[in-house]
């Protein structure tokens, strides 16, 4: 909620009136990026420790190629989500200002492939098979072998750059959070009391918001 000298200081509210405009659309649609984005982080953060040597620190996540995979699918299909077409509320346009070094258009574009590759709907993102046929001294078949060949599991380089991207996006959407924020009020401060009292009540929960996690530790 944004503060103001009026609300400053005063208890937190246990309700609010939900309002219904394209200004609050597009702070709904910030707030649903920068959540996808903080998951993206946590996923990372994860990662970094299960990928980490023993000695790197404290291992939240153990080296488990099925936490590994489901933790990096996780984070690419959260990163992607966050360029959708449907809304725009983030385009490749952004990734040139956020002054992070190297190729980050070539590296999003990698993201893109990647998504695809673990979340396909119709191939095995793990290993690739082959079927062998085995051969008696004679010649005639003798057996069938399925021979699988495992693909690698990703590595720390790539997932702390992840993680710096999905950071610095964070801290762009938040940005733009702050004056979607202003921007609902200014619509709400031009309401009159009765119309404000129209609106909707939306229950408030008790849950404390959870700390916005940095970027992986170098």
């Amino acid at each position: 909620m944004t503060e103001t000298e009026e609300t400053a200081g005063a208890p937190a509210p246990s309700s609010v009136r939900r309002i219904d405009t394209p200004e609050s659309g597009e702070l709904a649609q910030l707030a649903s990026v920068f959540e996808d984005l903080q998951y993206v982080l946590r996923c990372c953060e994860h990662l970094v420790t299960a990928l980490g040597s023993p000695d790197s620190g404290p291992v939240r996540v153990d080296n488990d190629p099925a936490l590994v995979e489901a933790l990096w699918t996780g984070a690419l299909i959260g990163y992607v989500r966050c360029f959708t077409g449907r809304t725009k509320t983030l385009t490749t346009d952004d990734l040139a200002t956020l002054e992070l070094d190297g190729d980050v258009s070539g590296f999003h574009d990698l993201v893109l492939k990647l998504r695809d590759h673990y979340a396909s709907r119709h191939s095995n993102p793990r290993e690739s098979f082959e079927i062998g046929v085995a051969q008696s001294n004679d010649g005639t078949p003798q057996g069938v072998a399925v021979v699988s060949t495992p693909r690698p599991l990703v590595d720390d380089t790539t997932v702390r750059l992840l993680g710096r991207v999905a950071y610095a996006l964070s801290g762009l959407v938040d940005a733009r959070m702050k004056k979607a924020q202003n921007d609902v009020l200014g619509v709400a401060q031009g309401m009159t009391p009765a119309q404000l009292a129209d609106l909707p009540i939306v229950n408030l929960s008790d849950d404390a918001e959870p700390e916005a996690p940095g970027p992986p530790s170098e």
